[in-house]
């Protein structure tokens, strides 16, 4: 067992996941050049380059937009939100694109994506920052919302909701970041 943050959980389980799988990349606000806004993606952008990492414009709607047809196509994108205050200007892309394509699509199209980022109250933010939005995406069909509390919960659900055929709101608390567990060294586990 490794003893790890849940950031350093969640960053192992992106490295993992990239190596494993040449369909995963990471797509969101500062996530390559200034490692993530929380450091979740630190060093990825360095070891696996512009085409894995990829940072964007502030622009929710159109990266989730751009995530949502990577994912029809074959890739599996894992979109991080800054905040999840901001996946709202993005929900048009989450609720109506790719949480209802499968069933859309009478099973023709799966939509194998993460939404991953911060959720909940946070230190130093405005409210605007800090609103908690599992219940509302957990009411929409074809999503599954997932909050991992601990550093083995955060590698192992991360790794299996990228692996998921079907689009994933994974929702991490910015004030359990710097938390330490213990965490299985094997590379597949839940």
């Amino acid at each position: 067992m490794a003893l790890l943050t849940i950031r350093d959980a969640l960053n192992e389980a992106l490295r993992e996941e990239i190596i494993r799988d040449e369909n995963v990349f990471i797509m969101g606000e500062e996530v390559a050049e200034y490692d993530g806004a929380y450091k979740v993606t630190r060093g990825l952008w360095k070891e696996f380059g512009d085409k894995r990492v990829v940072d964007t414009p502030i622009t929710e709607l159109g990266f989730a937009g751009l995530g949502v047809g990577a994912a029809m196509a074959g890739l599996r994108p894992v979109i991080e939100f800054m905040t999840f205050n901001f996946s709202i200007l993005a929900s048009d892309q989450i609720i109506n694109h790719a949480a209802k394509m499968l069933y859309m699509s009478g099973g023709e199209f799966k939509v194998p994506i993460v939404f991953r980022g911060p959720n909940g109250s946070a230190y130093q933010v405005s409210s605007q920052h800090s609103q908690a939005l599992e219940a509302m995406y957990a009411n929409f069909p074809g999503l599954k919302v997932v909050m991992p509390s601990t550093a083995a919960d955060a590698k192992g659900l991360l790794k299996s909701s990228i692996r998921d055929n079907n689009p994933v709101i994974f929702m991490e608390q910015e004030r359990m970041y710097g938390l330490k567990g213990e965490v299985p060294e094997d590379e597949d586990f839940t």
